[in-house]
């Protein structure tokens, strides 16, 4: 099926949202879909470029579209409605709700991501017209929280049967031949030594105070940082020679590509969420995120110490890893001193991730997604 992808986040970025898009598009592709991106922008990167940054392994077609941000991205859907018009998509997958309720008034069978609260002063008008419009629609939520929060908090009448739950997923075959923390470490030039590694953007809510507080009571492990934007980077490298904290390495942004060997270092992977999630957006996440940092944790097979965030507990539990009070640092210091004491519970926690991480493959992801949809198997004609 021709299946014409519209997305309003920037390709290329360092955004989750924008690598999120990306892995969509190459499962959609594996399973045998001819698929065409719509981004925004005037930059056309080439596909070399794009593989590297989000580790990607089979190409699909992107193009970028020109939007003026006064218009709040509805001139953008427009447009990429228009192209999948005049292209002959048979299906539009969007996560951008505008482009949503267009594609259904034009026909399309439409399967819209939502990833988040509606926001601004037509957010949750334009997901309630898709609902009550006629046309074939499928909207993917990607926990169960988030479906919660969107019928109880904006009255949204979503129907059992045009719902699917996704969470996010995890290119599995990119994680099957890592090598062992210490053979990592030795391809890095990363410091021999028990090593705790957190991977992600540094933004506020992510826990990294309490990590450096981590660091301070714990000399004898050695931590990671991997990832961040440049000035974040640098700002908190400076807290770090100013605390005299040696055991920190911050590795500032590395490509998806090669992340998994960075991730495979640690013998201990972190997610210290705090109460409040600030994303690239803005906004809270706390109570409804699916990150991707914690599949790509799971598929790496090693301990996790996390945050115990209630939505979490749709994938995690207490086999697979260690939770912790969020902002504790009494809590995380007792739960990090008991799992340093066990070795023979972390290489555990690593095997139960391993095999938990089998059923969130990005493949299965859109496979689950797409099934029985359209109703017949048929697109626009």
């Amino acid at each position: 099926m021709k299946i014409c992808c519209i997305t309003s986040f920037r390709i290329p970025s360092r955004a989750a949202n924008s690598i999120q898009v990306m892995k969509v598009g190459q499962a959609l592709s594996q399973l045998g879909h001819e698929v065409l991106m719509y981004a925004p922008g005037n930059v056309h990167t080439p596909w070399k470029e794009l593989a590297a940054l989000y580790g990607l392994s089979l190409p699909f077609e992107v193009n970028w579209l020109p939007n003026y941000p006064q218009l709040k991205r509805y001139d953008f859907a427009v447009n990429a409605v228009q192209q999948a018009v005049r292209r002959k998509a048979e299906m539009i997958y969007t996560w951008l709700p505008q482009a949503g309720l267009m594609a259904l008034l034009g026909g399309f069978p439409v399967v819209l991501e939502i990833h988040d609260r509606p926001t601004g002063r037509l957010g949750a008008w334009l997901l309630r017209r898709m609902i009550q419009w006629r046309g074939e629609k499928r909207f993917v939520v990607i926990t169960r929280a988030l479906e919660r929060a969107l019928r109880e908090e904006f009255s949204l009448p979503l129907k059992a049967d045009e719902v699917v739950i996704a969470p996010n997923g995890v290119d599995l075959e990119r994680f099957q031949q890592l090598p062992k923390p210490e053979e990592a470490r030795r391809l890095l030039n990363l410091p021999q030594g028990l090593t705790a590694v957190y991977s992600g953007h540094l933004y506020a809510g992510r826990g990294m105070d309490l990590l450096l507080g981590l660091a301070k009571r714990f000399p004898q492990i050695y931590f990671v940082w991997v990832g961040g934007q440049p000035d974040a980077v640098e700002s908190y490298r400076e807290v770090i020679t100013v605390r005299g904290l040696t055991n920190i390495t911050l590795t500032g942004f590395i490509e998806n590509q090669r992340l998994p060997l960075y991730q495979a270092a640690g013998e201990i992977l972190l997610m210290p969420y705090e109460w409040q999630i600030a994303g690239s957006g803005g906004g809270n996440s706390a109570d409804i995120c699916s990150p991707m940092k914690m599949f790509e944790y799971l598929a790496c097979g090693r301990a996790i110490l996390t945050s115990d965030l209630p939505v979490l507990h749709e994938v995690l539990n207490e086999t697979n890893a260690v939770f912790c009070p969020p902002q504790d640092i009494d809590g995380w210091s007792a739960a990090l001193s008991n799992l340093v004491n066990d070795p023979l519970r972390i290489e555990l926690l690593g095997k139960n991730a391993r095999e938990t991480a089998r059923g969130y493959t990005w493949l299965a992801r859109q496979e689950k997604i797409l099934a029985g949809f359209p109703p017949g198997g048929k697109g626009r004609v």
